[in-house]
């Protein structure tokens, strides 16, 4: 046998392994194959082609490994049994660029299910390798690199913090700096689940100078690119004032506020949960989200989202709110009450009907004239429904009993305190009712009449008569705003004591007529 006929031997082997190896890749992209290729050993059979001489081999090699992890966590943990991360990581020093986006898209596809894979990952000694990688003159290998460590990152703190060590920060925030706008949004978001855990880890990512760059991103038109770079900012934001302020003095308002109509539901509530984590720290960021329009966007955010996406607006328009009579008033006089009981009414979830309630309670309860705009809704019915619904949690429960305690303290109108006497509510609420419709009567001659006419002093009087009543004592307060002869006419036995009256009144009639 020739050279040449050896060396056909050996050329058509590589052609088998070329065809073989992309074949699975290709098959493997399909769900449904993957199961088949399991069956039939394909990764063990993949693993040692990763050292193969041809590189491009190897390359396919590590995809279809990649694609088979990224199925499931169980394929996944299969590939780090094999001893496959080892080879991986330390073909990623050495190989073409081509290689190293296979390698770290197999990396990514382990690292993403669990922090177990994901400590796996780091064990293998993957993070110095891929930080490296982040200064690789191509992009996609930076981006390929971005992705790993933001999976990495995103399970614990702890693997955050390793993250943060190995030095990728620094590197990451220069990759929000490049001209591909594919690795300013993989780069954004490895940043935003490494802030997102402590203070701590928010603080690297602020002292590495991120917040600078990621703000004018905001005002990019690339929705997923807009979509990362607001929720690191509300990664960052929400941990404390300072942070807050980092973000506020990147000018970030107004133009954060832009982006609440942006067609992309996930930009607006990504946007809408960074005017939420600035607003909720202090006055003075509530105040400057106010002077920034950032209330009556906030209130058309609301009235025009349904579901999840409505749910940073809500809060942010109650911890507005929260902070001050002012405030308060600037919410109630953009409207914002009108989405917030529409919430109430029409959202499914419960979590949202809380955090509507919440946000209510927090807008009555500063002054009789918030109190007095939250009734004008007609919300305090709702409110004692979904209070006494069987089907409601106690956390609902407990928020709608709170908003109805806290806009009552503060109620003097007369018609929603005495809509109120006619429901069915618990007794510590109708008590609070109570308590202050006495204190209103007391200076309101005209609301006394309204009262007895409404037929609530006859509803108070029953209250008072029922067996075991913590009431009486409330009843008693209103009924000192009332001559006696008006009280005993609308008690409840008064009638009978007519009765008996008139009864006494014949037999006496009778016993003179025979005599």
């Amino acid at each position: 046998m020739g050279t040449r006929a050896v060396l056909q031997v050996f050329e058509r082997y590589q052609k088998e392994r070329v065809t073989f190896v992309s074949a699975v890749a290709e098959i493997a992209k399909s769900p449904q194959n993957v199961e088949a290729l399991q069956q039939a050993g394909a990764m063990s059979l993949l693993r040692p082609l990763l050292l193969d001489n041809v590189p491009s081999i190897q390359q396919s090699a590590a995809m279809a490994l990649g694609r088979l992890a990224n199925y499931s966590d169980d394929l996944a943990e299969t590939l780090v049994q094999n001893e496959v991360l080892p080879q991986l990581v330390y073909s990623l020093s050495e190989q073409n660029r081509f290689y190293k986006k296979a390698a770290t898209f197999c990396l990514r596809a382990v690292a993403k299910h669990s922090p177990q894979l994901a400590q796996a990952v780091v064990d293998c000694g993957a993070l110095e390798s891929l930080v490296t990688c982040l200064e690789e003159y191509d992009p996609s290998v930076k981006e390929g690199a971005s992705w790993v460590l933001g999976y990495i990152a995103s399970h614990s703190p702890e693997l955050a913090q390793q993250v943060v060590d190995a030095g990728a920060v620094v590197l990451l925030v220069l990759c929000v700096q490049e001209p591909e706008t594919g690795l300013k949004r993989v780069a954004a978001s490895a940043l935003s689940d490494i802030a997102k855990h402590t203070p701590e880890l928010a603080q690297a990512v602020v002292d590495a100078g991120a917040v600078a760059y990621l703000a004018p991103l905001v005002l990019n038109q690339d929705p997923k690119l807009k979509r990362q770079v607001c929720c690191a900012l509300a990664q960052i934001a929400k941990h404390s004032v300072d942070m807050a302020e980092v973000v506020v003095e990147a000018e970030v308002f107004p133009k954060i506020l832009t982006c609440l109509k942006f067609p992309d539901e996930l930009v607006r509530k990504h946007a809408a949960t960074v005017v939420r984590e600035v607003a909720k720290h202090t006055p003075e960021l509530a105040q400057l989200v106010v002077g920034a329009g950032g209330v009556g966007a906030l209130v058309d955010y609301v009235g025009s989202t349904k579901g999840n996406t409505r749910l940073p607006g809500i809060m942010a328009l109650g911890y507005i709110a929260a902070f001050s009579e002012t405030l308060g008033l600037s919410v109630i006089a953009e409207k914002g009450l009108v989405p917030l009981v529409a919430a109430l009414s029409e959202e499914a979830e419960e979590h949202m009907k809380s955090a509507s309630a919440w946000a209510l309670g927090q807008l009555g309860r500063h002054t009789p004239d918030h109190a007095k705009a939250v009734a004008d809704t007609g919300v305090l019915p709702l409110l004692v429904t979904i209070e006494n619904d069987t089907h409601s949690s106690e956390d609902l429960k407990g928020k709608c009993r709170k908003a109805l305690k806290a806009v009552v303290a503060k109620l003097t109108f007369m018609p929603a305190l005495d809509a109120l006497v006619h429901r069915q509510l618990p007794e510590s609420i109708m008590k609070m009712v109570l308590e202050q419709v006495g204190k209103v009567l007391a200076n309101d001659p005209s609301g006394r009449a309204q009262f007895v006419h409404s037929g609530g002093l006859a509803a108070v009087q029953q209250m008072g008569e029922a067996p075991g009543t913590a009431l009486r004592e409330a009843v008693e307060i209103i009924n000192s705003n009332y001559p006696e002869e008006i009280v005993h006419y609308y008690s409840p036995g008064y009638s009978q004591q007519l009765l008996q009256k008139l009864d006494a009144m014949s037999a006496s009639n009778s016993a003179v007529a025979v005599n």
